[in-house]
């Protein structure tokens, strides 16, 4: 199947999570990702996570539907080289240090110049410009400065970070969706242009309107762990035979169902009852007849109740529940994909169903450089030249 990128060419100079991302996002559906690793120093990914057999699990996942090549940057046929490939490319993707390209003699100006139609994509911790621009930047660092670890947590407890690459991911996500702008706008100007992603920005944008409050009202939002600090119910409970499960009524009706549900009408009547504030003034005595109520009953009985209910309940899942969960398959939320180095590999499937060209997984990550002969090729580079590079590392 060919997705809606199909025709459209990444280049991708990155490590580890946000901008290879993005890229997996773009090759997902139908774009050609040419991710270039470094001769001798792979893509930090690979050894990052679970491994099976030494090959690491979330690289066949970060690289997927991408054509593997090595190739050495710093050095000027290694630049040369990548300004060849941009000069045919859509797209180009990288996450150095501000300065770096530039100092490579492949930056913005010298890419521009080899092609003026090029979207350049820089996703760094603290963006382009700036005081920090310069400093080492990291999911952790941005989960801390956008303000998520303060908003994380139980009210007596430290700040919490999230157990994933959360930052990573909201930033990938962005970056994907800035580079199909950019890639719009050249459509209609027929110029490329720069988009600079930090990672400190796009989960700030996810935390909703903590500045506005502090601005318009000098009000934080507290730690509430899984409480909500505009509605309630809304937590997790356990079930007499020891499962969790997630209940959340961000709406009025759904509190009420399940106040109903649990034996408590009487809350529902109520004056405060009608606010999610006002259920929030209450949430000690709302939380304990539901959390009650669970406790008493299995899980399955639970969720039965709540979905006669129509009331909005979830089991907690691990991976083995997800895999075996109906909703799961019969959305087709995971694919099988024929690997060489592993064989049949389960993984995430594309992030969206679109119904006319709906994106697929053709292959895992491969080894490291497995298409540099392919791709090179591509651009003029005959065998006798890639051998030389070979020899001298540039390859």
């Amino acid at each position: 199947m060919s997705g809606p990128l199909q025709g459209v060419r990444v280049v991708e100079a990155a490590t580890l999570f946000a901008a290879p991302l993005a890229g997996m996002l773009l090759g997902d559906y139908g774009a050609d990702v040419i991710k270039i690793e470094h001769p001798r120093r792979v893509d930090p990914a690979r050894g990052h996570g679970p491994a099976k057999e030494g090959v690491g699990l979330w690289f066949k996942t970060l690289a997927r539907n991408k054509r593997l090549i090595t190739l050495d940057l710093s050095q000027p046929d290694g630049a040369d080289l990548f300004l060849r490939l941009a000069a045919d490319a859509d797209v180009v993707i990288e996450n150095f240090r501000p300065g770096t390209l530039e100092r490579w003699g492949i930056g913005p100006a010298e890419l521009r110049a080899a092609n003026p139609r090029l979207v350049l994509a820089r996703v760094t911790g603290f963006g382009q410009t700036g005081p920090y621009a310069g400093r080492a930047g990291f999911g952790t660092l941005a989960e801390a400065m956008s303000g998520f670890a303060a908003l994380n947590g139980e009210p007596d407890g430290p700040p919490l970070l999230p157990p994933l690459a959360l930052a990573d991911g909201v930033a990938a996500l962005a970056t994907a969706f800035a580079i199909m702008a950019a890639l719009r706008a050249r459509d209609e100007t027929g110029s490329g242009q720069v988009v600079d992603t930090s990672l400190i920005e796009p989960l700030l944008t996810l935390l909703g309107p903590q500045v506005s409050a502090w601005d318009q009202l000098g009000e934080l939002q507290p730690r509430t762990g899984n409480l909500s600090s505009h509605n309630a119910p809304r937590n997790v409970y356990r079930t007499r035979d020891g499962s969790w499960v997630a209940v959340s009524a961000s709406a009025t009706s759904i509190a009420e169902r399940v106040l109903r549900l649990v034996g408590r009408a009487d809350l529902v009547e109520e004056p405060w009852f009608e606010t999610g504030d006002g259920r929030v003034a209450h949430v000690e005595e709302i939380d304990g007849a539901v959390a009650g109520w669970i406790a008493d009953r299995d899980r399955d009985e639970v969720l039965a109740a709540f979905e006669d209910a129509q009331a909005a309940i979830a089991p907690i899942y691990d991976a083995r529940d997800v895999l075996a969960d109906p909703q799961f398959e019969a959305l087709g939320s995971i694919a099988t994909v024929e690997d060489v180095e592993l064989g049949p590999l389960r993984m995430t499937n594309v992030i969206a169903r679109l119904s006319g060209t709906p994106g697929a997984i053709r292959w895992a990550g491969r080894a490291h450089g497995a298409n540099t002969a392919e791709v090179l090729a591509e651009v003029g580079v005959e065998a006798e030249e890639l051998e030389r590079l070979r020899s001298e590392g540039i390859v």
